[in-house]
């Protein structure tokens, strides 16, 4: 029998993560059972909510509400997930919306006010477009992850469970959208709904080339009572997410694994943009950065009661300087 310790994980079936499922890649002196079938809102609410799962990848936003309510949970700085958000901003085409401070005293729909992929293109629209987040009606979807009440001046309603952000958006009951994913009007081509952002490839660049954010949405949640117990076991997660990461990322530069024509070129134009490993874990530079100001998009946005600081939400990872990088016996 086994005598590694017994963990379950659940995490987005990823190319970067794949390895750590299909057992590819094993977390020293820890057997995983992974669980991968939910979408992303029902792994956060099923972690942060019920404690289904001893580990999993959640919403960096509901994480940071979860740590300021003093909730059991931890975090790796592991972030299985980003992505650029500027594509993820629809409107209704016969609102007159042609410019970001358009959207200013309207009425925009959210899947959940708490969602990271909101807060980040919340936060861009006020900083770097000058849409304040209060002067927006807001109608949210979903229960948040974690409870939240909307703090003073918040304009927000949670809509009736029968009513949805898409269909209102393209009937025109919704001025505007922001959603994580590609809503399903866009890929019926609705002629009603379009992008705030129509060449948002070119906006996103601009916007990486202006800040170097490639925005993390995600990162790996451990219940506390696991950190408690078994110290050890943040930093050989941290190191089994890096490997299955660069084995991923290897796999991926080979142009055989995908069926599109221009695959090599889409990736070697995303080293050209993003750098060599856009994916980085760890507590580097450009990771400090972005989850400093997310932290204050936090704050500022209501989720959080005050702006934490890195080390109040990450756990330490490090194993000394200049240690763990050569493998002597």
């Amino acid at each position: 029998m086994s005598k590694n310790l017994q963990l379950t994980l659940a995490v987005g079936d990823y190319e970067i993560t794949r390895p750590l499922i299909d057992g590819r890649v094993k977390a020293d002196g820890i057997d995983l059972t992974v669980v991968s079938k939910m979408d992303s809102t029902t792994r956060h609410w099923r972690f942060l909510r019920n404690q289904d799962f001893d580990v999993a990848e959640i919403s960096c936003s509901s994480y940071m509400a979860s740590r300021d309510k003093g909730m059991p949970f931890a975090a790796i700085p592991v972030f299985p997930h980003r992505r650029f958000r500027h594509g993820f901003i629809f409107i209704n085409t016969k609102k007159g919306i042609t410019k970001p401070t358009d959207l200013i005293g309207k009425k925009i729909g959210v899947k959940q006010y708490q969602a990271s992929a909101i807060l980040w293109m919340r936060g861009f629209l006020e900083s770097e477009y000058g849409v304040p987040h209060r002067s927006i009606d807001w109608y949210s979807e979903l229960d948040e992850s974690v409870a939240f009440v909307p703090p003073p001046g918040l304009k927000l309603t949670k809509l009736p469970n029968e009513r949805g952000v898409e269909e209102m958006l393209a009937k025109g009951e919704l001025d505007a959208l922001l959603h994580p994913d590609l809503i399903q009007p866009m890929l019926d081509k609705d002629p009603n709904v379009g992008r705030l952002f129509p060449d948002y490839k070119s906006e996103e660049k601009a916007f990486y080339k202006r800040t170097g954010i490639f925005p993390i949405m995600h990162a790996v949640g451990i219940k506390q009572e696991i950190v408690d117990k078994y110290p050890w076991v943040p930093i050989n997660l941290f190191h089994a997410f890096n490997e299955a990461k660069d084995m991923g990322m290897k796999r991926m530069e080979n142009p055989r694994v995908a069926p599109l024509a221009w695959y090599r070129e889409a990736w070697e134009e995303q080293e050209e943009a993003l750098g060599p490993d856009p994916f980085e874990y760890g507590m580097t530079e450009k990771n400090e950065h972005q989850l400093n100001l997310l932290a204050k998009y936090s704050f500022e946005q209501g989720i959080s009661s005050k702006q934490h600081s890195l080390d109040e939400l990450f756990l330490k990872v490090d194993q000394g300087r200049k240690r763990g990088h050569v493998f002597r016996v």
